[in-house]
């Protein structure tokens, strides 16, 4: 993400001077779509590690004033490998959905460049929970998770009405895990990073 970082100081800086400024007002909206990284942290529990998943994804945001706004952040099915601890033997696969609900403050700036903090609540759902060869004749079921989340980002105008978009969130995702053919239960603490990179529209 260093490469991404400096990319988007880069193009922050080049919008503070070339754009006028573009304040949201009350009642504006945001439409965004784009592609999304979920990436969880690097120790998720004693038996299981999960890997990193990418896909499309796409928010909306209503300002209720110039600096207040409500997010709804939706996505295409993320997919994620399952592996042992040391990550070499893969044990499954699963996908997930992580519908997030946020209020965000979004900060007074000059030109074009728009920064905001939010925080909210997560949903994730997971599904078609798959095993590989390595745990034959087994099933793995992955309880519903409920968490908070955070979130900080940019908008950098590019015109009038479209904009780009820069978030990077964290997500309280944990799991309850089950093998039943093993009478076996445990935690999945997955937590990850989210990155995100969006066109958007106001309207």
């Amino acid at each position: 993400m260093t490469k991404l970082f400096k990319i988007f100081i880069t193009l922050a800086g080049l919008s503070l001077v070339a754009m006028p400024a573009q304040a949201y007002e009350k009642g504006d909206w945001l439409l965004r779509v784009g592609a999304g990284s979920v990436n969880p942290k690097s120790s998720n529990s004693s038996i299981v590690s999960v890997d990193s998943g990418a896909t499309l994804v796409f928010n909306g945001t209503y300002f209720f004033t110039p600096n207040i706004a409500f997010e709804v952040l939706a996505a295409a099915p993320f997919s994620h490998d399952i592996h042992d601890p040391t990550g070499s033997v893969k044990l499954a696969e699963t996908k997930h959905l992580p519908p997030t609900f946020s209020i965000q403050y979004h900060f007074n700036t000059e030109g074009a460049f728009h920064p905001y903090v939010g925080a909210g609540l997560n949903y994730t759902i997971f599904f078609d929970e798959e095993t590989t060869d390595a745990l034959p004749d087994t099933t793995l079921d992955l309880d519903a998770s409920f968490g908070l989340a955070a979130q900080v980002g940019a908008d950098i105008d590019l015109t009038d009405t479209m904009f780009l978009n820069f978030d990077v969130r964290w997500a309280d995702i944990d799991t309850e895990a089950s093998i039943p053919e093993a009478d076996l239960n445990f935690d999945v603490e997955i937590d990850p990073m989210v990155y995100s990179i969006t066109l958007g529209w106001k309207f």
